[in-house]
């Protein structure tokens, strides 16, 4: 029996790292462009102000905007490895910091694209040539939404796709073509009446089902977010240094999906739940070489080691005040105000006195506002702890 042009295509796809390959029509059913408008409305990205643009908000609505007469938009997932602890294990290593699972190897976007574009030269020679695009989480695309149009999976309450083999343990990119190619039936929801997700969040942040607040969302605070994170969210982010998989690990779905043949991300032992001593003292070029590749990198030094300060104050290890002194003098305003915040947190009634002495001096010549006021909290917190 001669095979079909979309198994030929999904075999194609398999051969570039590509374990799902799905077919559908460019359009957006009105269940989601309702639910974009209302997150929107709501300001729930954040300070993603991009996501709010009307020229944005208009593309992802309108998907045959992505390419001049496309006929088919191509949902592909690639697999990456899932934790190799479990929840309580990462917790219980109060002084070791927890990078999301997807982040200890390459960065997943240069990864993605690079198997896509060589899908794109390899579906010219199947198709014959057509116009196309290929996309990896960067442009204006819903591409849950389109994954399950195309029947590779469905959208879960904790808003991510759902496969029945592969669980969520896996990257979306999209091939957009001219050519057109026969559909995918839409996937249909398998989450039931199943709350893991939802009640396992730490900030709670997935609001409801299938909406998350990205302003409480670890993922969102560890990585999008420049500023000074909320105080009251600090002590729940533990020791979360870059992303959160909490909903994804209590999720039944993952819990038999085994791991990838092959990890194209390539994950490295020295970023799974590396100690928070190796973090806190890395200069910028320090950092730049420590996560070479990584799509830590992308974040910053500094608000790297933003998050490494919260996590030390979280800790309770007194021993990171001596790799948080230096921080509190950092040339980083952020870095400078969250290690202040972390040595509050670390202080007891025996250096009590001396913490109240150095941060009422340093009040004196701090000249960041915000800073000032991590200060000020600081030394009102130790007071009411003396």
């Amino acid at each position: 029996m001669q095979e079909n042009l979309a198994d030929s295509i999904r075999k194609t796809a398999l051969q570039h790292g590509f374990e799902r390959c799905h077919f559908s029509q460019p359009e957006m059913n009105a269940k989601h462009c309702s639910a974009l408008d209302d997150w929107l409305e709501q300001g729930m990205q954040g300070d993603m102000a991009w996501m709010a643009e009307e020229s944005r908000i208009l593309r992802r609505q309108k998907p045959e905007s992505m390419l001049q007469g496309v006929r088919t938009v191509i949902s592909v997932a690639m697999r990456y490895s899932q934790p190799a602890y479990s929840l309580d294990e990462a917790a219980a290593l109060q002084d070791h910091g927890v990078i999301s699972s997807y982040a200890q190897g390459d960065d997943y976007h240069e990864v993605m694209k690079k198997r896509l574009k060589a899908l794109a030269r390899d579906l010219d020679a199947l198709l014959g040539p057509h116009e196309q695009r290929v996309y990896v989480d960067t442009a204006p695309v819903l591409e849950h939404a389109l994954a399950e149009n195309a029947g590779l999976g469905w959208q879960g309450k904790h808003s991510l796709t759902l496969n029945r083999q592969l669980g969520s343990w896996f990257f979306l990119g999209e091939l957009f073509t001219t050519a057109e190619i026969e559909t995918d039936e839409k996937a249909s929801f398998h989450c039931g009446s199943c709350t893991a997700c939802i009640d396992v969040c730490p900030t709670r942040a997935i609001v409801a089902p299938f909406v998350v607040d990205a302003r409480l969302c670890i993922s969102y605070l560890t990585i999008e977010y420049k500023g000074f994170i909320a105080h009251h969210l600090r002590p729940l982010m533990g020791n979360r240094i870059y992303g959160c998989d909490d909903c994804q690990m209590v999720c039944p779905w993952n819990h038999e999906t085994g791991t990838p043949d092959r990890d194209f991300l390539a994950p490295r032992g020295e970023n799974c739940l590396p100690e928070l001593a190796s973090l806190l003292s890395l200069d910028d070029t320090a950092f730049r070489a420590r996560f070479v590749k990584s799509p830590v990198k992308r974040l910053g030094r500094d608000c790297f080691v933003r998050n490494c300060c919260i996590a030390a104050g979280n800790s309770g290890n007194r021993a990171l005040r001596a790799l948080l002194w230096p921080l509190a003098q950092d040339a980083s305003a952020v870095v400078r105000g969250h290690a202040i915040w972390a040595l509050g947190r670390l202080s007891d009634s025996s250096d009590a006195a001396d913490l109240l002495h150095v941060f009422s001096t340093m009040l004196a010549t701090e000249l960041d506002e915000s800073v000032r006021e991590e200060l000020n909290t600081t030394i009102r917190t130790i007071k009411e702890k003396a």
